[in-house]
């Protein structure tokens, strides 16, 4: 998606590039376009307003209930009291505070070593997590890495760079607010998604590094049930990366050549992965980072989804952008909504332009009743070779299939790769 049409005071003209979309904007005839973007605060997070484990976790009612009509002045009544209806859980917290009753209210984290931000038995459910780290090594958002453990399994349901997993993708700071993520000012980092576990509860961070975390600042927010219902998945954070995708073109003077834009891609073949699982869930959003390698606009990609072993995508997009619910390259502006953004934009279309993007499924969850396979073009028909680095979010049945194996912290730093050299 790319070429668009306007009409304006001088005519019809047809636009390719970014300068040209914005003097669409300033000829036509309709309302004014070209003022600043504002960065738009949306998605604060609504309070639980159930008082069960089922309200809590957003599940549907009983049956018995469910037979009851809701009528607009009982519906209303509910929201109403929303705020005020009483609670049955119990509300606790797991944090990096002083146990002496002083002020020195992180821990350390050396090299090697990993810090338990929680290990509590029973029932319950992190609803938030928040993290500030005070270290030297300009790369910690890479190398310290989160996992996540429920029930007693014996590999991590969640196993992420701490940075990719609050949507820095690139190792570098930037504040941003959507639905589920956040980043206050200044380096706070928040994730509301609500993680359940029925027995047990493990959350680690490991310094995967070579230097000392001088000060690590946690909290994880979690409430405790006398038990959890039997149809609740586990929440899943998966990251993934290829430095670079590997294209079949190293020709960018013209994207629209046939030689590229008459290429067809039906299959899914080479596209980069965002996710693979198997069992029965529902697929949440992404954070996806971006490290141009060639000039150029880089989002000509398709998303591609293929669910329960569907040969052909179940689910096809029509470009980058629009899959993260923008429009025409973004107009090289970043933006953070509720349920999809792109709050890093630098050096747009250049060698070296950084990207960081997200897409939540928050008002539709993607569902899956025995696998699912989340993929994107990097290019159209898979033509280019710029650096993804992404975060896959979503709730499943246990087992989980076995993630990729992490990489090695120093192939986790972004950096450019000369296509035609490499």
């Amino acid at each position: 998606m790319r070429n668009l049409t306007c009409t304006g005071a001088h005519g019809y003209k047809t636009l390719s590039k970014l300068t040209s979309v914005k003097e669409c904007h300033m000829e036509s005839n309709g309302p004014d376009q070209t003022s600043p973007s504002r960065r738009m605060v949306l998605g604060a997070v609504a309070s639980v307003a159930g008082v069960s484990a089922s309200a809590l976790l957003g599940l549907s009612a009983t049956p018995a209930m469910a037979e009851t009509p809701m009528t607009q002045e009982t519906t209303g009544t509910e929201k109403l009291l929303a705020q005020a209806r009483l609670r049955s859980y119990k509300t606790r917290r797991s944090s990096s505070w002083d146990r002496t009753g002083g002020n020195n209210d992180a821990v350390p984290v050396e090299p090697g070593a990993a810090a338990t931000l929680l290990d509590i038995q029973g029932a319950g459910v992190v609803t938030h997590l928040w993290f500030t780290i005070n270290s030297p090594d300009p790369m910690h958002l890479k190398n310290l890495v989160l996992r996540a453990w429920w029930d007693g399994e014996s590999t991590p349901s969640v196993e992420v760079p701490i940075g990719d997993f609050f949507g820095l993708g690139l190792g570098e700071y930037f504040v941003y607010q959507s639905s589920l993520l956040s980043v206050a000012p200044i380096k706070a980092l928040n994730a509301y998604f609500q993680m359940p576990f029925a027995h047990s509860a493990r959350l680690t961070l490991t310094n995967e590094g070579t230097i000392r975390t001088d000060s690590l600042y946690y909290a994880v927010d979690y409430v405790t049930l006398p038990e959890l219902p039997g149809n609740v998945g586990r929440f899943h954070a998966q990251y993934r990366q290829a430095a670079p995708c590997k294209g079949w073109s190293n020709d960018w003077t013209d994207e629209y050549a046939p030689a590229i834009n008459d290429r067809k891609n039906l299959s899914g073949e080479g596209n980069y992965v965002f996710l693979e699982a198997t069992g029965k869930g529902h697929f949440v959003g992404v954070t996806h980072g971006v490290l141009q390698n060639q000039d150029g606009w880089f989002g000509e990609g398709d998303d591609m989804i293929f669910i329960d072993g569907d040969a052909a995508p179940t689910i096809n997009g029509t470009g980058t952008e629009d899959y993260y619910n923008g429009a025409w390259d973004f107009g090289g502006q970043p933006f953070a909504y509720a349920h999809n953004g792109a709050p890093h934009i630098v050096n747009p279309e250049r060698i070296g332009g950084r990207y960081c993007l997200y897409r939540w499924h928050t008002e539709s969850p993607i569902t899956f009743d025995k696998s699912i396979r989340v993929t994107m073009e990097h290019g159209h028909a898979n033509n280019r070779s710029d650096d993804f680095y992404s975060t896959a979010y979503w709730y499943q049945t246990e087992p989980h299939a076995a993630f990729p194996a992490l990489p090695a912290p120093h192939e986790r730093v972004p950096r450019f790769h000369n296509i035609e050299k490499d």
